[in-house]
């Protein structure tokens, strides 16, 4: 299932601008503060300001659908709850776990002459900090993290991609989306953008495949050594 090397260069020929989902193809951001204890502190966070957590917010260990369950139950309480994952994620990138071969995608992305922007529904000052402590950030023209407040314009919604190539003035014929998810796969069919998909964890790779990626691979050396 994994592409080989033709198949990736034959995709990557036209791209001009590399759009690159964050946690997974860049780094792991919860490796080191995990997911579910993120989640905990977020609900601490919320019951400690005297307010009554939205229904099902207390089995929900996932931060970004715990931001959207309580964007959907308690609209009121969007804005300071995504302040407080921001706060969290930054907080996560400190300790997160680079990905074997995310940074020689950025690398080969620059030496061969392409725009790389990071499009991720993680924050965009997390994404920064990240790429500002492990001296990534001159690789990456943009960073277009979730728009704070607003957990709707995270993926599957197209909206950070379209965001992304307007900013580079490129077509989606002359864009690659590199994600490990399926609603990074459903944002890019959604901006017309092809995707390829990072498998990097058992399964993933029929995921991805159904949800129409163009090609799977399980190691992003794979797409770096492709793109030079």
């Amino acid at each position: 299932m994994t592409a080989t090397p033709q198949q990736l260069a034959d995709v990557l020929r036209p791209v001009k601008h590399v759009l690159l989902d964050f946690d997974g193809p860049v780094c792991s951001v919860f490796a080191g503060f995990p997911a579910p204890e993120v989640a905990r502190r977020l609900r601490e966070g919320l019951l400690a300001t005297g307010e009554q957590a939205p229904a099902g917010v207390e089995e929900e260990n996932d931060p970004l659908a715990l931001l959207r369950l309580v964007a959907d139950a308690r609209p009121d309480l969007t804005a300071s709850t995504d302040i407080a994952l921001a706060m969290l994620e930054t907080e996560a990138v400190r300790v997160a776990r680079p990905t074997p071969g995310g940074e020689s995608v950025l690398h080969a992305a620059a030496l061969s002459g392409r725009l790389v922007s990071v499009v991720s529904n993680n924050a965009g000052a997390a994404i920064e900090a990240y790429l500002a402590a492990h001296g990534l950030s001159h690789y990456v023209a943009s960073v277009f993290g979730r728009a704070p407040g607003d957990p709707s314009s995270m993926k599957p919604n197209p909206r950070l991609l379209l965001e992304a190539m307007e900013a580079a003035g490129a077509g989606p014929e002359h864009c690659i989306f590199i994600g490990d998810a399926a609603r990074d796969v459903e944002a890019g069919e959604a901006a017309g953008i092809p995707t390829i998909g990072y498998a990097n964890k058992s399964g993933k790779g029929i995921k991805l495949a159904a949800a129409g990626a163009v090609v799977i691979v399980d190691s992003m050396q794979l797409i770096a050594d492709a793109l030079v």
